[in-house]
């Protein structure tokens, strides 16, 4: 079984490369975010033609997850408990999806951005890892025999090895302490990062701006994660960052993510 994350940037962009990359990569299940669609506008047909099952929460133009699977896809769930809030007037946004895929419960995850430190963003942001987190450690105590995956782009990267430049980085988010802290926390309730021991050392990334040509001057991040449950865990047999999605015609700004698990 092949499960994945991928941050797509725009489903109406990007759905064909979306659905040639289903093809060729023969993944099972696939969380998606950044769709930028809601609901009633999301082309579903164009996957349940390739046999795929569809969960998706999307609201208006901006965030948007998915779930898409073609080993089953059951009790859905839209957004986790204890999320904050978010605007004037405060709304819950479309940044969390689950489903139960072949007995694996697979999140999808936009987790918010942070604009700036100091920003209110920013804030909003550790109130969301920390209801993520609390949300994780319980799972586990109700059942500590779940297969969980909490799949999607963290916009954080937790070590220095996972950005390009310590310097250029220095005065942004995504590696603040706080952040980093907030990413161990969930890793730390027993969530464990199965891509890294495949793809491991400096330079491997899952980001990359559109600006500057930082694709062909290696300058990204790694902040593309699948978080597996002890459980799933210990299925995995390997993993890889699929950087040729990154290449070509109307690229996403972020490269899929594969796991490998044993049947």
């Amino acid at each position: 079984m092949r499960i994945a994350t991928w941050n797509i940037n725009s489903i109406r962009a990007r759905i064909d490369r979306l659905t040639a990359w289903l093809a060729r990569s023969d993944v099972d299940v696939v969380a998606i975010q950044e769709t930028k669609i809601p609901d009633e506008k999301f082309p579903t047909e164009r996957f349940t033609e390739l046999g795929y099952q569809v969960a998706h929460h999307g609201t208006n133009q901006w965030n948007g997850v998915a779930v898409l699977s073609r080993v089953g896809l059951d009790d859905v769930q839209v957004g986790i408990p204890g999320l904050p809030t978010w605007g004037d007037p405060a709304v819950s946004e479309a940044r969390s999806v689950s489903a139960l895929c072949s007995g694996v419960r697979m999140w999808s995850l936009y987790v918010p951005n942070g604009r700036a430190i100091g920003d209110p963003h920013y804030d909003y942001k550790l109130q969301w890892l920390a209801a993520v987190r609390d949300y994780a450690a319980k799972q586990l105590v109700d059942q500590p025999d779940a297969q969980i995956a909490f799949c999607g782009d963290f916009n954080i990267a937790p070590t220095d090895d996972d950005i390009w430049s310590v310097d250029y980085y220095r005065n942004s988010t995504h590696v603040t302490p706080p952040e980093r802290q907030a990413f161990s926390a969930l890793v730390d309730a027993g969530f464990t990062d199965v891509v890294r021991p495949f793809t491991p050392g400096p330079g491997v990334y899952t980001y990359w701006d559109y600006t500057q040509l930082s694709f062909q001057k290696r300058r990204g991040m790694r902040i593309d994660f699948a978080l597996a449950s002890p459980a799933l865990a210990g299925r995995v047999t390997g993993a890889l960052i699929d950087r040729e999605e990154r290449k070509g015609k109307l690229p996403s700004d972020h490269a899929p993510v594969i796991v490998e698990l044993e049947d």
